[in-house]
């Protein structure tokens, strides 16, 4: 139980860093422009190195904004969803299941699913050319979007032993 509990605990953390990292990064969507690298993120649009502001329509730019807030608000949640589980762990009696932790990180499940489905339904339009793809911080915030439901699925579950 002790290895499951760390097993978690580890990717819990790695979850933490994945997501921090994806919204920080300003490869959501990538390709190729007249020889030059253009990526795109949450916060810069970068050609060939000169990074600038992301240039989109307005009601785009308020999707675009939901989705840096979701983000935003998933990594304070799963933050917190992980400091809970370190007091749950030496607070909480034996037999007793981390089920606030499980429903915090749940909700943190939920901000990334919300963040990353307006980004895949309003921005792809922008990337048109058959060279650009949704880059690395998309692909990650995927991936924390996965682990996070598991992670919250085995709070849920799991008792103090």
């Amino acid at each position: 139980m002790l290895v499951l509990l760390a097993g978690i605990f580890v990717v819990h953390i790695a979850t933490v860093i994945m997501l921090f990292v994806s919204t920080i990064a300003n490869v959501w969507m990538a390709g190729l422009s007249s020889g030059k690298t253009n990526t795109s993120g949450l916060w810069l649009q970068c050609t060939g190195g000169n990074c600038g502001d992301l240039r989109f329509e307005e009601d785009d730019l308020n999707a675009l904004k939901a989705v840096q807030a979701f983000m935003i608000l998933a990594i304070i949640f799963s933050f917190v969803s992980l400091v809970m589980f370190v007091v749950q762990l030496f607070t909480m009696e034996k037999g007793k299941r981390f089920y606030m932790t499980g429903a915090i990180m749940l909700v943190c499940w939920l901000f990334i699913l919300i963040s990353v489905s307006i980004y895949t339904a309003r921005f792809p339009q922008y990337f048109t050319s058959s060279l650009d793809h949704h880059g690395y911080s998309f692909i990650l915030a995927w991936i924390c979007f996965c682990f996070s439901f598991i992670i919250g699925i085995l709070y849920l579950v799991l008792r103090k032993k």
